[in-house]
């Protein structure tokens, strides 16, 4: 063996001997640094000959290069070590309940919507369901909502950028649109309720720039006020427990109905409190009416042989109206402590099919 091979198996010992970091530095400047045995050998070529030193070159770089793939081997060796140490003394056992509670609770949210679908389901309504990012044609147009009208207007209106064909895009202020798709997809008779988000620009006790609607559409051949009247009696106190639940419509004003009316239901307000029931005072929960003629064209249906009637309501305002919560912001904070308060337990609910009771 030469002197430089000796060299070599020696620098490249102390390399894989080194335990750490540091040792692995101590060895890379004892082979490689300014007074390193290898820069020392470099420096002793001056006093060759030009063919001696070239050759000489050759082998001492040859030299280097094994010896520094050694300290990259080792310190790639060492970092992996370093890493298995630290996961090893840093582990955590997921296993553990990231919070002491003994279960979760369902929303209010949730809960009303399960409520309105079973009750509507006992009278013959389906689900339906739209995209909450609508076209300004399934939002407004096909509503005949007019350009004019105050809730295409910026300040009641989230815009979104235009589709790819140039179309306005909004995010959908009311579920009415489900009504539209519906329509356009399916032919009469129509029966199907559309509870889901809706945004507004609009945040203070009672309202959010995002909150949940529940609409409902029948359409048919023979549909008159009084099936409006008679499915939202029955709804109203199915849905609030109360058998004898006054409801009133008083006349109002939408462009997507004709004639168009107010849903109030009966309470008292009494020191400060608002009791449901036959009181003889009045709160209003929404709106409804019969399907405007120009819809139903707009939809490619007949008006002159068919006619329904249409209503939605707050899906959060019959949840606070029901369960006593007073403010709407509350809903979307994320407390837990007021959603073990007014959440429900899971697999503890009322039995939500029973629906109509009367």
């Amino acid at each position: 063996m030469t002197a430089l091979d000796s060299l070599t198996s020696d620098l490249i010992a102390a390399v894989d001997a080194a335990a750490d970091m540091t040792a692995l530095e101590e060895a890379r400047v004892a082979a490689l640094g300014k007074k390193g045995r290898i820069t020392a050998l470099m420096g002793d070529m001056r006093t060759l000959s030009p063919e001696e030193r070239k050759e000489r070159g050759a082998q001492l770089n040859a030299v280097k290069e094994a010896v520094s793939q050694a300290i990259e081997a080792r310190r790639s060796v060492l970092k992996q070590e370093a890493l298995a140490r630290r996961l090893e003394a840093e582990r955590i056992d997921v296993t553990l309940p990231v919070r002491p509670e003994a279960q979760g609770r369902v929303h209010p949210i949730t809960q009303t919507v399960e409520e309105v679908i079973a009750i509507f389901a006992t009278m013959g309504f389906t689900v339906a369901e739209g995209p909450d990012i609508e076209t300004d044609f399934h939002n407004f147009t096909a509503l005949n909502i007019p350009p004019e009208h105050p809730a295409r207007q910026m300040h009641d209106t989230f815009y979104l950028p235009p589709a790819a064909d140039g179309a306005a895009r909004v995010l959908r202020t009311h579920t009415s649109p489900v009504q539209i798709r519906t329509m356009l997809k399916q032919k009469p008779p129509i029966r199907i309720i559309a509870p889901g988000r809706t945004y507004r620009s609009d945040y203070d006790q009672t309202h959010t720039p995002m909150f949940h609607q529940v609409e409902a559409l029948v359409i048919g051949e023979d549909i008159h006020m009084g099936h409006l009247k008679g499915t939202l009696l029955e709804f109203c106190r199915a849905f609030f427990q109360i058998d004898d639940l006054p409801v009133r419509f008083r006349p109002s004003f939408f462009p997507f109905t004709e004639p168009s009316a107010e849903i109030d239901i009966g309470c008292a307000r009494k020191g400060g409190e608002l009791k449901l029931g036959n009181f003889g005072d009045w709160l209003e929960i929404g709106g409804s009416g019969m399907v405007h003629p120009k819809v139903l064209e707009n939809c490619g249906i007949d008006s002159t042989k068919y006619q329904g009637f249409a209503f939605g309501m707050g899906i959060e305002r019959m949840a606070m109206l029901k369960y006593g919560i007073p403010d709407l912001r509350t809903f979307f904070e994320a407390d837990l402590r007021w959603l073990k308060h007014y959440g429900f337990v899971p697999l503890d609910q009322p039995n939500l099919a029973q629906g109509l009771t009367r």
